[in-house]
């Protein structure tokens, strides 16, 4: 059910995450949400002023969908906490399992005659494989003390535009997974799936109009040899969706991995599992588009029925670069030839607070990607987004 993006061709937003404020030194350090938001004052006063801070951030910007920059996650190595978070809180998951392989870069980081880059001392990404940490599945997986529902609201309360609240996703977390428990994947992927979607219904009843989801592991596995195929991963997360759409806005999030802002592959395409994506029961799909330019938004606007929108990235994570708005609105240029303007919508190709650059950069690339997009509105004749930041009679460096 389209809500938020009702009516709002073009609308901006930015994937999710974005750099802890340097002051945030608070974090949840595997307790619940409400337990520290009930019993730690200095917690408290620092989660709802970096929340408070970074929506400001994404208002004086001028985006038309804001997130509460996934202030709950602690500041650990890679952006762990992305599984993290799930890992330590939802139940049936227990002590660590001290193991390489099994990641979700396992089976793509090398070519057949190379090392992989995860096994690779003195690479990056073998560093982040060190903090992953996978779990241990002991017993029937359930929902736990995750209260996402709780964490929407302490971040819509701040403002009146809409906020979306993003998730891993089950199948994600039970590749990261060790399983001692269920008797085949099929069974634990499923168990994950059914305790998720009763936690999204509570994000719902609390009143959110847009959730978003990353995507079930489809690019990670497509041409490898795995235990779960592409259709029950589409099974899956169907499941882990059910019932949601007549409720609120549902986003499928494509991830080409965000490890402190590093390339997983160095080559990727959407291409062979689009026809998977087309078959997700969501309303929005994202792509990464500005990392390579745009090269497949023919096929993904072909591979996409239009009973979804499409949302691409104008912005890349994966520089410092700040884009010029020029190059944003070029790339929307091209998009819109091949996809009606209400069905499309730009946000930054993934989240910003992986480890991999500064709050003024994300600042800065939020405004550009909304510059770019006015642009592209004013040819169009659409209003464009007021962009506070953007305003000149707003330059307190300039003499009125």
């Amino acid at each position: 059910m389209f809500t938020v993006s009702n009516n709002r061709p073009l609308a901006t937003t930015i994937t999710g995450s974005l750099p802890r404020p340097l002051w945030f030194t608070e974090g949840l350090t595997r307790r619940p949400f409400l337990e520290a938001m009930g019993s730690d004052y200095t917690f408290r006063e620092q989660y709802f002023d970096a929340v408070t801070a970074v929506i400001g951030d994404q208002v004086r910007a001028g985006l038309d969908i804001v997130t509460d920059g996934d202030m709950r996650f602690d500041n650990d190595i890679g952006g762990r906490s992305w599984f993290g978070y799930l890992f330590e809180r939802m139940e049936g998951l227990g002590d660590i399992a001290m193991r390489h392989g099994g990641s979700e870069w396992a089976s793509r980081t090398g070519s057949d005659d190379s090392v992989k880059r995860v096994d690779a001392p003195g690479d990056i990404l073998h560093e982040v494989m060190e903090s992953r940490l996978p779990p241990r599945i002991l017993g029937p997986v359930r929902r736990g003390s995750l209260q996402y529902d709780a964490i929407f609201k302490a971040a819509q309360r701040l403002t009146d535009r809409p906020v979306k609240i993003g998730s891993c996703c089950g199948q994600m977390v039970h590749k990261n997974s060790v399983d001692d428990h269920y008797k085949t994947s099929i069974d634990a992927v499923m168990a994950f799936s059914d305790a998720l979607n009763e936690e999204y219904h509570a994000v719902a009843d609390a009143g959110a109009q847009v959730l978003q989801i990353e995507e079930p592991c489809l690019h990670f596995v497509a041409g490898s040899a795995w235990d779960i195929s592409l259709d029950d991963y589409v099974t899956a997360f169907n499941r882990e969706v059910t019932g949601l759409r007549d409720r609120l806005e549902v986003w499928c999030h494509t991830c080409w991995g965000n490890p402190l802002a590093q390339k997983v592959e160095a080559n990727y395409s959407y291409e062979a599992i689009l026809p998977y994506l087309d078959q997700l029961d969501v309303d929005v799909v994202t792509f990464e588009t500005a990392d390579n330019d745009g090269a497949e938004l023919k096929a993904i606007a072909s591979g996409i029925g239009k009973d979804k929108k499409i949302c691409i990235g104008g912005v890349t994570h994966r520089t410092l670069q700040v884009e010029n708005p020029n190059e944003v609105a070029s790339l929307v240029r091209r998009a819109l030839e091949v996809i009606d303007p209400d069905r499309l919508l730009i946000s930054s190709d993934c989240g910003f607070g992986r480890q991999g650059m500064s709050r003024m950069h994300a600042f800065y690339k939020m405004v550009a990607l909304v510059k770019g997009v006015n642009m592209v509105r004013a040819e169009l004749g659409l209003d464009v987004a007021e962009a506070p930041a953007a305003l000149g009679r707003y330059d307190f460096l300039k003499k009125f």
